[in-house]
């Protein structure tokens, strides 16, 4: 069995630098690209078609949630993990309703963005 392909999309570069290290240390994952906001995590999903789309929910121009939505509609086989400092009930119910397989708070254990991203792989939901 490959790797899990994923995309990892947050405004914050050294966020992205942080996971691409995390999921590129696991046998299992691959980081095969990253995104500052959402239109370019949109356009990324378009030609990257990857399995796992790792989604900050605050960005600029596109945020999680629209970005959510269309990357549904564009790419349905790729799977959605939100990643965010947001831990409001209605947003976890909103983004839920996008999609989205995962929601894990950045304030979480490391160990739960893996197990998240493996279980949005196999098509079941994680929520930290």
């Amino acid at each position: 069995m490959g790797k899990i392909r994923v995309l990892i999309t947050d405004d914050h570069a050294i966020v992205r630098d942080g996971l691409k290290q995390l999921l590129d240390s696991q046998p299992d994952m691959e980081t095969i690209g990253e995104a500052g906001d959402g239109r370019e995590a949109l356009e990324k999903v378009k030609t990257l078609h990857p399995d796992v789309v790792l989604l900050d929910l605050a960005m600029p121009h596109l945020g999680g949630m629209e970005a959510a939505n269309l990357i549904s509609e564009v790419t349905p086989k790729s799977r959605i993990v939100v990643f965010s400092m947001h831990g409001k009930e209605s947003y976890v119910r909103q983004i839920l309703a996008a999609g989205a397989l995962g929601y894990v708070l950045k304030a979480s254990p490391s160990s739960d963005i893996l197990a998240a991203i493996r279980s949005a792989y196999r098509g079941e939901y994680f929520l930290s």
